[in-house]
């Protein structure tokens, strides 16, 4: 839908407060309303994903979604006072995705060298997706298990020179090329892609969202 106030909406609808593509693609699938709810220049939004000390993948993902959630209903309630009729108040989602291996935290790759780094512990393994979301400061997470075959290191080379890894936790993205390297997953595909359909669905349902 337009990033415009969908006050005329007689249906329910939300804030989506994330730049992914693929959130807004998932919520469509859904047939939810959303708008985005992003942060302006002025707020540091990547700090909050920074990692805690001995934190667990489990652990970090739900407290970053949950901080990232708060940020946005602030960040809603500053537009709302300063202008009511084009930030009118509605639900605010958030969802935030990490993988995990041997109980590290594979964020995103911060160059191509951290990329082919990742992509080589993550070959030939079984690693965990994790994705929180959060609606109305209630969360779910949803966990999947993702069976990689072994790579080569001219496939891992190709795939982190192709720039695809960049802003992607783990260095890959199911729905791209690296999905011909997986065997198996156990869990949501969708919560892999960063949105999980099933868990979204009951976080929503309360607010009188049809599915």
């Amino acid at each position: 839908m337009p990033d415009t106030a969908p006050s005329s909406l007689s249906t329910p609808w939300i804030y989506l407060a994330s730049q992914s593509p693929r959130r807004r693609q998932l919520l469509d699938q859904l047939g939810v309303a959303h708008r985005l709810l992003l942060p302006d220049d002025a707020e540091a939004a990547e700090l909050l994903e920074v990692e805690w000390p001995g934190e667990a993948p489990d652990d970090y993902v739900r407290r970053v979604t949950l901080a990232k959630w708060q940020a946005a209903a602030e960040r809603l309630a500053e537009r709302h006072q300063a202008d009511p009729a084009a930030w009118p108040r509605a639900p605010i989602l958030c969802a935030d995705t990490t993988v995990a291996l041997d109980g590290d935290i594979l964020g995103k790759p911060r160059d191509a060298q951290d990329a082919v780094h990742m992509l080589r512990r993550l070959s030939g393994r079984v690693h965990r997706v994790l994705t929180a979301v959060v609606v109305d400061g209630q969360a779910r997470l949803s966990i999947s298990a993702v069976h990689w075959r072994s790579l080569s290191d001219d496939e891992i080379q190709r795939y982190a020179d192709s720039g695809e890894p960049m802003g992607k936790a783990g260095a890959y993205a199911i729905q791209s090329r690296a999905g011909a390297w997986i065997s198996r997953i156990e869990g949501s595909y969708s919560g892999i892609m960063g949105l999980p359909l099933f868990d979204t669905g009951e976080l929503l349902k309360p607010l009188d969202f049809n599915f």
